[in-house]
């Protein structure tokens, strides 16, 4: 088409529209009206089309919430997990004595003999030059005679190998080939009564010396984003007195700048000359403080408790009677200071010794082992089907509506994450043995980790037994409940 017929239709049709202005302009208000109409029905049906994000709903657990019988054992515990997030190299954990030490203020002077438990749960991100960290974990023998150190389960695992993933709330894992994080893992091989091939079965330490327990690398060089973390326990039988120290040290650097592990004498110069590992975690809330904000801390010290064993049962009885229909009966686990659930129970272990800027408490219990058995009966003339359940309720320390409260939908951090041991006789009579993983939220309504017919005047034996695994987050409870 040519410029000049172009002009010539546009022209025309510039007269056309200035013909209708008058007409336009008499029926604005109408135009404007009928507009609105249209934008108002179109908007009421985008409503319509998109509901409305409903309320979270609560919903309460009748029943009764009743405090863990037993009590922790008295077996210490090297419980290494401040600073969580290391950034500075130094000492972590020291039970030595502090003559001729450079940090007096560093160590505890706590010696273990015989049994205890060894924790440490520690992560970097971005280090300088992304330097690889090791954790280190040494043991002394101060005496004139050797001594023989037994290894007797120990597991250690990095965050890359045991990634932080979402996963159902109930997985069977009897193949220990299902996990959530790498403390998670690591307990959960204790459980199973696994001693990985780095660790030796034995350690003989000869008189006065020292000698590497761990020597495990955090590498974080290579990896999409500069984050990895090592969670490590063990399980230990020593013949006679030692000390223990974790520590934290970046790669040292051979003469063509690759990176070596450190040896046992660089680790010993820590010891010996080194500060703090740093940064420090936030200054936890003392155990009188009233109001504000409660901290916890970080754990670095040695606690006091390895197990929990407990039966139970109803008040000077033998057995668990199960619940009326639809009622439950929930024992609070892992409780703690602002999470007692309402039982006024605090299950959290003591420290025996303890740095002035870390957790008063264990709080959280990370590889506490709760050995739980329920003898249940039926004393109904009825058969019932029972349902027993490992949950998180909301956070209370006194119940403020006199039951456990839970939420539609749940919140969406994970509260639960490791894998539990259930033994029973199923309804064909059959014993079983099973591992089950467990991924659940703060709050979150799920099924029952077992669920049993039992009919009338019928007893069945349940146990459940778990470590409670690193970066879970208490109180939690188990729930008998008559479905």
């Amino acid at each position: 088409m040519s410029n000049r017929l172009l002009n010539l239709k546009l022209f025309k049709s510039l007269l056309i529209t200035l013909s209708l202005l008058p007409i336009v302009s008499s029926f604005g208000c109408l135009a404007k009206t009928s507009l609105s109409n249209q934008t108002a029905r179109a908007t009421t049906t985008k409503i319509a089309q998109t509901p409305a994000k409903p309320a979270p709903q609560e919903v309460l657990q009748i029943g009764e919430v009743r405090a863990l019988p037993g009590k922790l054992d008295t077996i210490p515990v090297f419980n290494s997990n401040s600073p969580e997030w290391i950034k500075k190299e130094g000492i972590l954990l020291s039970t030595f004595p502090n003559t001729g030490k450079k940090t007096p203020a560093a160590h505890l002077n706590f010696p273990f003999q015989g049994r205890f438990d060894l924790f440490a749960h520690h992560y970097t991100h971005t280090p300088k030059d992304l330097q690889t960290l090791y954790i280190g974990v040494m043991l002394h023998n101060p005496s004139n005679k050797p001594v023989t150190v037994d290894v007797l389960q120990a597991a250690s695992y990095l965050m890359v190998e045991a990634p932080f993933v979402t996963l159902p709330p109930y997985i069977e894992n009897n193949d220990g080939k299902t996990y959530s994080g790498p403390g998670a893992r690591a307990v959960a091989d204790v459980l199973r009564g696994v001693r990985q091939k780095d660790f030796p079965a034995k350690l003989v330490i000869p008189p006065r010396s020292y000698r590497m327990l761990m020597n495990g690398s955090i590498p974080v060089r290579g990896l999409e984003k500069p984050v990895n973390g090592r969670s490590s326990f063990m399980r230990i039988q020593s013949s006679g007195k030692i000390y223990a120290a974790s520590m934290a040290m970046f790669a040292r650097k051979n003469n063509d700048g690759s990176e070596r592990a450190p040896n046992l004498t660089e680790w010993q110069n820590l010891l010996n000359t080194g500060d703090f590992a740093g940064p420090r975690d936030k200054i936890p809330t003392p155990p009188d403080a009233t109001g504000g904000n409660l901290i916890y801390g970080r754990v670095a010290g040695v606690s006091q408790g390895s197990q929990w064993q407990a039966t139970l049962t109803d008040k000077n009885s033998t057995t668990l009677k199960i619940p009326q229909q639809g009622k439950a009966i929930s024992y609070g686990l892992v409780t703690l200071r602002g999470g007692r659930l309402g039982t006024e129970q605090n299950q959290t272990a003591k420290m025996l010794a303890r740095y002035p800027d870390t957790a008063y408490e264990a709080h959280g219990n990370y590889g506490i082992e709760y050995k739980l058995n329920l003898p249940l009966h039926n004393n109904t003339a009825q058969t019932q089907t029972v349902g027993i359940t490992l949950e998180t309720p909301l956070k209370q320390d006194k119940l403020s509506q006199n039951n456990l409260r839970f939420r539609k939908p749940s919140l969406d951090f994970p509260y639960f994450r490791g894998t539990v041991r259930v033994k029973y006789t199923d309804d064909q009579g059959k014993q079983l043995t099973r591992y089950i993983h467990l991924w659940h939220r703060t709050g979150q309504i799920i099924e029952p980790l077992v669920k049993l017919t039992m009919p009338a005047n019928t007893r069945r034996q349940v146990q459940v037994d778990l470590i409670y695994p690193p970066d879970s987050t208490p109180p939690h409870v188990l729930t008998v409940k008559t479905l």
